[in-house]
């Protein structure tokens, strides 16, 4: 796989929480961090997705916001 997004994190699937149209994907990246995703179901069955597997999470921003609490 060559993608131009340089935020490429392997991880495993620790849960996919399927709804009527998208899937919350989360990816143990290691270190304690765990990524989530929002993707569509579709996508979790074209990629074969299940707990367990291996899967990358790739981040491609070309905006961060940037918060505070009051």
């Amino acid at each position: 796989m060559k993608l131009s997004a340089r935020n490429q994190l392997k991880g495993k699937v620790v849960s996919i929480n399927k709804g009527a149209v998208n899937s919350i994907v989360s990816i143990d990246i290691g270190g304690g961090n765990i990524i989530v995703a929002t993707i569509s179901c579709a996508a979790v069955e074209e990629l074969g997705l299940e707990v367990g597997s291996d899967a990358y999470a790739v981040i491609k921003a070309t905006n961060v916001m940037v918060g505070i609490d009051e």
